[in-house]
């Protein structure tokens, strides 16, 4: 791994320069992880774990003390490693001086207007001549493309979600609540291997499986409706993320049309991934089968999304954002139907882009499960 990322920082470099950037700080945590190996997790969005300042001069990850140790264990052979005891903002000028900084690119998305004051005013008082460049998009370019060794950590964490699943399957019956049913999988996964959830688990029966993110509730599973589930594994901080949809005895007649429109939506999607074409037209391929039956309008969500260091990144496949695909790229594809008073179907599969089309990496069976 540790070659991989000396390649990962060799190409920020390339496009650094591309950008006339002498450094750049980077404060996403998936971000930081993905040129580090550093693990530390930022606890919300106003608190942060640390930050990587990656340039010519010199390579520094900047943290306080309650990861300083693990800082050195995780990225002490690449990363000169720096305690700051009075906030980040307070060390930036002697960092900037250090690398002999005069354009300092951010990651935007991520520093707060506040805290650039705070770096704007440290810089100015000590003097420097600094230039802060705002950018976007820098890493997250390079994390689109996954290498095999981490296709292989995301299947890894996907067989755990199933495996979960499965182990669960016989205890899903009438008047087990939502709630009950999302803690079982849960638990399930940790006893997999996981080393946390992809995100809480989604566990939706009847009219509630109508609300795409829903919230488990109390509500008691009832044979012959719909009961949608999301759920998903993470393992050495890749994520998996599955969708599927079951119901108890016997489907009703809408259960039975909606659920195959949407088997069928996912298989012409997944049939329409090749490299060098828009990831649009993936999502037409399910959108335009939907919407040409009775369910037209119902699809309300994109069709998938990338998979990997985060939950949801790029690329983005739906009808608003279009990426063009190459090999290595993994993402869900999860055509949904929902309709309000009735509920909804959802089925979600992972992918990952090869030369002739898509590898799918799931091998949970998607037929209606009956009990």
């Amino acid at each position: 791994m540790n070659s991989a990322i000396e390649n990962r920082i060799f190409r920020v470099k390339e496009i650094m320069s591309d950008k006339n950037l002498d450094t750049l700080m980077v404060l996403v945590d998936e971000n930081r992880r993905y040129l580090s190996g550093f693990k530390g997790h930022d606890t919300q969005f106003d608190e942060s774990a640390g930050a990587l300042f990656v340039s010519g001069s010199g390579l520094i990850l900047a943290t306080d003390s309650r990861y300083d140790e693990q800082a050195a264990r995780e990225a002490g052979h690449l990363y000169e490693i720096m305690c700051y005891k009075e906030g980040l903002a307070k060390q930036i000028p002697s960092i900037l001086e250090k690398l002999c900084t005069k354009r300092l690119g951010f990651e935007s998305v991520r520093l707060s207007y506040l805290d650039y004051k705070k770096i704007s005013e440290e810089i100015k008082s000590s003097g420097l001549e600094v230039e802060l460049v705002e950018t976007e998009n820098i890493v997250e370019t390079l994390r689109v493309i996954k290498d095999e060794e981490e296709i292989g950590l995301i299947q890894k964490a996907l067989v755990i979600a199933e495996t979960a699943f499965l182990r669960i399957q016989d205890l899903i019956e009438p008047g087990l609540t939502e709630r009950e049913a999302a803690w079982l999988i849960e638990k399930a996964m940790h006893e997999a291997g996981a080393e946390g959830l992809s995100f809480p688990t989604i566990v939706a029966s009847g009219p509630n499986s109508a609300l795409p993110h829903a919230i488990p509730s109390d509500r008691a599973f009832k044979e012959s409706e719909p009961i949608l589930f999301d759920w998903g594994a993470t393992l050495n901080g890749y994520f998996s993320d599955i969708s599927r949809t079951i119901v108890i005895g016997k489907p009703d007649d809408q259960f039975i049309k909606a659920y195959k429109t949407v088997l069928d939506a996912q298989f012409l999607a997944v049939n329409a991934i090749a490299s060098g074409i828009n990831s649009r037209s993936v999502d037409e391929a399910a959108r335009n089968h939907i919407d040409g039956t009775e369910f037209s309008g119902k699809f309300i969500h994109g069709l998938g999304h990338g998979t990997g260091l985060s939950v949801h990144e790029n690329p983005r496949v739906g009808p608003l954002r279009g990426t063009v695909l190459e090999p290595q790229m993994v993402f869900t594809v999860e055509p949904g139907i929902y309709i309000p008073g009735w509920g909804g179907i959802r089925l979600e599969n992972m992918v990952v882009v090869r030369d002739k089309g898509a590898e799918v990496l799931n091998k949970l069976d998607q037929n209606i499960f009956y009990k």
